[in-house]
């Protein structure tokens, strides 16, 4: 993952703004030229400081649209794939979230900058600490980053306007299915032959409706939690 993280960095502009309030505008545009086009999911990513997220080795590549390595081994996936997503799920100011891989607390930030309240699971200890401490310093109090098995579920979580996947799983497992509420919608990465693909599954009239978005790259989803 490094490897291919400073390969595609030697790629990139070597003109990107200093100016921050100009680097965060390219930022921006280029987001909409690639066909994002949710006006509050361009305005959380706007006005979300992504350089609190990343590595502090990395600050120089934090306005740019690429993946980057954070601790325990998992990537904070880039700026457009974390759009994408978020505006697949076509969300509302009134809706309860459930994020399953919470990494950094990047995607659960833009998150929580539009609905209602978000709960996040997180399997790794360290991560989820981090993430939590770092939401809290911005001030959003609609957010709770839980340390567990985000596909192994309790019925008192309760249920969820909309669910996502921040990683893949073959098939959609029941725990998460229960999860949703009629109408609802899950946005997750799902292996194939000819890679993965972001999807989206519509719960409507108790049957599900399957959907695929675009082609992407996330990290397999596993069960259970590290300590």
């Amino acid at each position: 993952m490094t490897g291919d993280l400073f390969d595609f960095a030697a790629r990139l502009p070597e003109d990107t703004p200093s100016d921050p309030a100009q680097a965060t505008m390219q930022f921006i545009l280029s987001l909409r030229e690639r066909g994002v086009s949710n006006i509050a999911v361009l305005r959380a990513l706007e006005t979300l400081p992504r350089e609190q997220f990343v590595p502090h080795r990395h600050a120089d590549l934090a306005w740019r649209d690429i993946a980057l390595p954070i601790a325990c081994g998992q990537t904070m996936p880039e700026p457009f794939l974390v759009a994408r997503m978020v505006e697949s799920l076509n969300l509302l100011g009134a809706h309860r979230v459930l994020e399953v891989g919470t990494g950094n607390g990047y995607s659960t930030a833009i998150l929580s900058r539009i609905a209602r309240e978000v709960i996040s699971i997180e399997r790794f200890h360290t991560l989820a600490v981090a993430a939590a401490t770092r939401l809290a310093g911005l001030g959003l109090t609609n957010v709770q980053v839980m340390h567990g098995d985000g596909l192994n579920l309790s019925d008192e979580i309760g249920l969820f306007d909309r669910i996502i996947l921040q990683g893949t799983v073959k098939e959609l497992p029941r725990n998460i299915l229960s999860r949703l509420a009629d109408g609802g919608v899950i946005v997750y990465g799902q292996p194939g032959e000819g890679g993965v693909s972001l999807m989206r599954a519509l719960h409507e009239d108790g049957a599900f409706r399957y959907e695929r978005v675009v082609s992407c790259r996330l990290q397999p989803l596993v069960s259970g939690f590290m300590g």
